[in-house]
């Protein structure tokens, strides 16, 4: 198990170095113990748990409180990654005295080392009073999920020249403001990558191709373990899933047919006092 800490500066590092930055999701103490132990660089507890874990059919519903609890469950489990918590919906879009007071909920109360929020120039002075108070901030560029009701769908970013240059601006602007990593999403792998050269922060990948500084994945994607639209991005490194049905199924079988418990598995101790008893 990786001894040393990640923080801002080793993820600057890692960019100096050409070392590739390995993040994933997590939302709970089991899951981010077992990326901790595997050296995950960074493990970010995504407002996509409002899909993944709460069931919920797109992020907005999503609450500070909602992110506070499950950010509190990772960094019990996580002594190595940098840990970084997405700030929700409405927490940091309405004022920036909002910002910064939710960010530091987001490091004070649910042990968070950096939040991350979706947005370019519209959010700079958010991200530059939260930098100011003290919080580190990771940008989140291209598609960005909480805007799918202004995009209209979940569909690559900047395709045309005018986008384009909008993500690349954008992406400088959250540099000048301060902040330490930008989340490219759903972006062609020639945009990522003239981002990626022009900023001299990190940049992680989600479907931005390879050029990016690190990559970033939707655990429960990249272990097989959703079912129905997977993204082009989202390689399956196993299929955890069928491995989880099948236990399940198993189980189920063994209990009905009065297999499981077995006798092995059965506390025996005290017989005798029972025996009396009938």
């Amino acid at each position: 198990m990786p001894v040393s800490k990640q923080t801002v500066a080793t993820f600057q590092r890692a960019k100096a170095e050409g070392r590739k930055l390995a993040m994933l999701t997590a939302y709970d103490y089991s899951t981010a113990k077992l990326q901790d132990e595997a050296g995950v660089d960074g493990i970010l507890i995504g407002d996509s748990l409002g899909n993944v874990i709460l069931g919920y059919e797109d992020t907005l519903s999503v609450t500070m409180e909602d992110m506070i609890h499950h950010s509190r469950a990772v960094a019990r489990g996580a002594s190595h990654s940098l840990i970084v918590c997405d700030m929700p919906f409405l927490s940091y879009e309405v004022s920036v005295e909002d910002a910064v007071r939710n960010a530091g909920r987001l490091l004070k109360e649910g042990r968070a080392n950096a939040v991350k929020l979706e947005g370019g120039r519209e959010v700079c002075p958010q991200v530059r009073a939260i930098v100011a108070a003290g919080i580190p901030v990771m940008g989140h560029l291209g598609l960005t999920p909480q805007s799918v009701n202004a995009f209209g769908d979940f569909k690559v970013q900047g395709k045309t020249e005018e986008s384009a240059r909008a993500l690349l601006d954008n992406a400088c602007a959250l540099e000048e403001a301060g902040a330490f990593a930008i989340v490219l999403e759903c972006v062609p792998a020639a945009l990522a990558e003239l981002v990626t050269s022009r900023v001299s922060i990190p940049t992680i990948g989600i479907g931005a191709g390879t050029a990016c500084d690190g990559q970033i994945l939707v655990y429960q994607d990249m272990l097989g373990m959703t079912s129905g639209f997977s993204p082009k991005f989202a390689r399956r490194f196993a299929e955890v899933g069928d491995v989880m049905r099948k236990g399940f199924s198993d189980y189920i079988e063994a209990v009905g047919a009065g297999t499981f418990p077995a006798d092995s598995e059965t506390f025996h101790s005290g017989d005798d006092i029972i025996k009396k008893l009938y």
